[in-house]
């Protein structure tokens, strides 16, 4: 019963986003930006500089980009949007629980964000075709894509959980987001131990290094799961503390 309260929350929230201008919006922009730095790197003046698995490497690491920006644009409706039209009422009044209502909103992001990440399979299929480099590598390097959207997207559904207005949910998102980022960077530049405290909370990075190198490390996993995990759960503690008020 419960599993079928979540599956539905997914089913309504994925049919929105396939049915709304605005995630096709998303998908167009991400897949041609995609696209665009793609042919600069592996086809433009300096790509023959470059050998296959570092194209790989660096196609990842603008996908990453990309990928968190999307995130951000598919979250920050799914909550604060429920509240501008209404419809929030009618969920706190049902006998669904708020883990389920945030469990499904973000999963329906999650598989409509692996499917526009996915359509860029293309690319890196390529380089395997005309260089030399592993399937392992891409398949690392897409695990590591929507582990990324993921811990991205529970920051959006977060952020949406705390207002009404989407704006504002945008404005949230993008600043955790944003300063989550900048974590690796003063890494560098603070002394031990904050170094380190940085490094290892930096939702880039070091954490997703790996990942565009093709080699999967279990911390780095780990890392990813328990952002999403955190996010996720604050999420439902501002649900329920909301539907009190």
């Amino acid at each position: 019963m419960r599993t079928g309260a979540t599956g539905i929350i997914f089913r309504r929230e994925f049919q929105a986003y396939v049915r709304s201008p605005m995630g096709y919006i998303v998908a167009a922009v991400v897949l041609l930006l995609d696209g665009l730095l793609f042919y600069s790197t592996a086809l433009g003046p300096d790509a023959g500089e470059l050998l296959s698995g570092e194209v790989l490497r660096v196609f990842f690491y603008f996908a990453s980009g990309l990928t968190s920006i999307a995130a951000v644009a598919l979250s920050v409706r799914l909550i604060a949007e429920e509240r501008q039209t209404g419809t929030q009422l009618l969920l706190d009044t049902s006998p669904i629980r708020d883990w389920e209502i945030v469990l499904g909103k973000f999963l329906s992001a999650l598989a409509f964000l692996s499917v526009i990440t996915l359509a860029t399979l293309y690319m890196p299929l390529l380089i395997l075709v005309n260089g030399k480099i592993a399937v392992g590598h891409i398949l690392i390097g897409y695990l590591g894509l929507i582990l990324l959207g993921g811990a991205v997207l529970s920051i959006g559904v977060f952020a949406t959980a705390l207002t009404r207005h989407q704006l504002v949910a945008v404005a949230v998102a993008a600043v955790i987001t944003g300063v989550m980022f900048l974590l690796w960077q003063l890494s560098q530049i603070v002394g031990s131990p904050l170094s380190r405290v940085f490094a290892a909370l930096a939702i880039h990075g070091r954490h997703f290094n790996g990942f565009m190198a093709g080699l999967l490390h279990l911390r780095d996993v780990v890392y990813y799961v328990a952002l999403t995990y955190f996010f996720l759960f604050a999420a439902t503690r501002v649900m329920e503390a909301k539907r009190w008020e």
